[in-house]
């Protein structure tokens, strides 16, 4: 979304009554929640996956440091 896009969603919420600012802000905020969890749902079936191939390694955080 461009910056003129987001500066025009700005300026109409703007003009909203308060009950309605609340209402659109809950609807976002719900919006936003539901993405993170998707993206973390996605991470987690790919650590799964990393798993199930072997492609993991496990051990202390010294363990873990020295190989990088």
């Amino acid at each position: 979304m461009s910056e003129s896009s987001v500066n025009k969603v700005i300026e109409e919420f703007s003009h909203l009554p308060v009950e309605e600012k609340e209402y659109v802000a809950e609807i976002i905020k719900n919006q936003v929640l539901e993405q993170r969890r998707d993206k973390l749902a996605e991470r987690v079936r790919e650590a799964k996956s990393n798993l199930q191939k072997g492609m993991t390694r496990s051990g202390t955080i010294k363990d873990l440091m020295e190989n990088f």
